[in-house]
């Protein structure tokens, strides 16, 4: 994994002038094709280290998150998109990736992360891991609670839904319904975390953003509202 950028050196309170001209570009076309609803903007903090974690349905999760964050942000990516001749330059140049080995553990990733975090920056990692295939949210992963803790960084849940439709919409000539929900900010406690404090935070991190999510996106924890009433009104179509 070849990587030259040196993250503990980057200014991560704004984005480039090169990279804020595509995020306008990038924000033209959301508005234009879509009908995005954005909630939670005021929950991002405006300064410190912080694990953005969205859930992951579609290839167009990025740039609808991305479109709407002030600060510069590195988004953690699978290897195989390094070489993906549309979506490598985007995550390379919009996103600072850290390309990830799958299958293996990665530590030069993982110190990557870390410098990331230690100079105050923003990382972009989706606790579950890889995109889901259904729609609904899958097991999380310690990946991002590991992370924060290491990185003493607060940790984002962030809920985008509405966009894997887009294409069908598209092909009717419609704009595409998004939600775009940032929640509130999880601290973890002090202290270097363990295994079952690990998996214990993870639980709580995947249950924020099902709780920002609409019964049908909630997967595998969607058997746990059992009688528990909603935080948010699903987005109208």
């Amino acid at each position: 994994m070849a990587n030259s950028i040196d993250y503990s050196q980057i200014d991560y309170s704004h984005w480039t002038r090169r990279q804020a001209a595509f995020r306008a570009f990038v924000l033209f076309l959301i508005r234009l094709l879509t009908r995005i609803q954005v909630e939670g903007e005021e929950n991002i903090p405006a300064t410190g280290p912080l694990v953005l974690a969205p859930n992951h349905i579609h290839m167009l999760d990025i740039p609808v998150i991305f479109g709407y964050l002030s600060r510069r942000t590195v988004v953690f990516a699978a290897d195989k998109w390094q070489k993906n001749p549309f979506f490598g330059p985007l995550l390379s140049f919009f996103g600072d990736a850290i390309y990830v080995s799958r299958g293996v553990p990665d530590r030069k990733a993982l110190a990557l992360a870390q410098d990331v975090l230690k100079a105050g920056g923003v990382l972009g990692l989706a606790p579950e891991g890889t995109r889901s295939r259904t729609g609904g949210l899958q097991r999380g992963r310690t990946g991002v609670v590991y992370l924060a803790n290491r990185g003493n960084a607060l940790i984002l849940p962030v809920a985008a839904f509405g966009q894997e439709k887009a294409f069908a919409c598209w092909l009717r000539l419609r704009k595409v319904p998004i939600c775009l929900r940032f929640g509130t900010p999880i601290h973890l406690p002090a202290g270097k975390l363990r295994a079952p404090e690990l998996d214990a935070h993870t639980d709580e991190l995947m249950m924020a953003l099902a709780r920002m999510l609409p019964s049908e996106y909630r997967g595998v924890y969607a058997d746990r509202f059992s009688g528990e009433g909603e935080q948010y009104a699903d987005a109208a179509d």
